[in-house]
């Protein structure tokens, strides 16, 4: 049987964590600061795990993750 493919796009964007959760980074962070609230942009840093829904579609686009 051949091997799975992992979706390029997806290995590039998202991690598995250790307990099988999905780590991204926040949305709405590249460009556009200037209009964005101080409070909005201390709370978009860093990474951000996401919900079971959208998880479920991510991993099957990452059959080894």
């Amino acid at each position: 049987m051949p091997k799975m493919k992992t979706k390029s796009s997806a290995k590039k964007r998202f991690k598995i964590t250790g307990t099988g959760k999905v780590r991204a980074s926040q949305a709405g962070k590249q460009h556009g600061m200037i209009k964005r609230s101080n409070k909005q942009i201390r709370n978009q840093r860093g990474t951000t795990i996401l919900s079971d829904q959208d998880a479920r579609i991510v991993k099957k686009f990452m059959p080894y993750g």
